[in-house]
């Protein structure tokens, strides 16, 4: 895979000065490719302050005053381990990171969990799950404790036959080589649309269950560092229920989910 058409070529990365926003950061700089660029971005939601009354104007200096916090902190952790730029917008969070991976032509959009439970994340918009419905790119939601300078130590892809599945295992395999990681080749059995012979063509060494894909998924995220599964293309209303979607809410490693370009995906 070259860098042209590498997943990690370019890397815009959301931050909000948690925790989360932080191992986002420090996985968008680890998984960004050495020749390529990495945008932190946090987002001033103004919108906040509507309901401040005669208190607008100061809540809405320190919204700003956080938002520029959350990217110096963002830019800190991930300076470390990557050049990288960082900008404070003002706007609302999803169409602020949006217009972001559009301006950039973003490859990879980065992400924390917040641990919101699947069901909420839709019912409130989270912006990982926006994400995952919307984005022009591939998506990583990033989560629990990041060692910057080991992760990731072990990645899991899903294989189920497809050219969605492959573009999974080649970003996968590409970023098992860049860290000497070890790579599981994962292919569950029980899902109907699962071609085995395509997927034991795309890896020799694969792991064949007899279960669902989710639920084998979900236990190998239990001990990996990343899990890495292709994506259908489906958007919006379409996406829910999802193997992407509901394993990135749902593992508890790291979710890369790998989506073509929409000129490729036409193709």
């Amino acid at each position: 895979m070259t860098s042209a058409q590498s997943v990690y070529t370019r890397v815009v990365c959301g931050v909000d000065g948690s925790e989360a926003g932080i191992a986002a950061a420090r996985v968008a700089a680890r998984v960004a490719d050495p020749e390529g660029t990495l945008t932190i971005v946090a987002v001033d939601d103004t919108s906040i302050a509507v309901h401040a009354g005669w208190a607008m104007p100061s809540v809405l200096g320190e919204l700003m005053q956080a938002a520029e916090a959350a990217r110096d902190e963002g830019l800190a952790a991930a300076r470390p381990l990557h050049e990288a730029t960082a900008k404070a917008v003002e706007g609302d969070p999803l169409r602020v990171l949006t217009m972001e991976l559009e301006r950039h032509d973003a490859t990879l959009a980065v992400v924390g969990s917040h641990g919101i439970r699947r069901a909420t994340g839709i019912a409130l918009g989270a912006v990982s799950t926006h994400l995952l419905h919307y984005a022009p790119c591939s998506v990583l939601i990033a989560r629990g404790e990041i060692d910057g300078e080991r992760w990731p130590r072990r990645i899991v892809v899903g294989l189920d036959g497809s050219g969605e599945s492959a573009s999974a295992y080649a970003a996968a395999h590409e970023l098992a080589v860049r860290y000497g990681a070890p790579l599981r080749a994962i292919a569950a059995t029980q899902d109907t649309h699962v071609d085995l012979e395509a997927a034991r063509r795309t890896v020799r060494e694969l792991e064949e269950h007899g279960a669902r894909v989710l639920d084998v998924l979900n236990v190998a995220s239990e001990t990996a560092d990343l899990v890495v599964v292709g994506s259908r293309g489906l958007r919006g209303v379409r996406a829910l229920g999802s193997l992407s979607e509901r394993l990135a809410h749902e593992a508890r490693s790291p979710v890369l989910v790998v989506r073509a370009p929409a000129a490729a995906a036409a193709a």
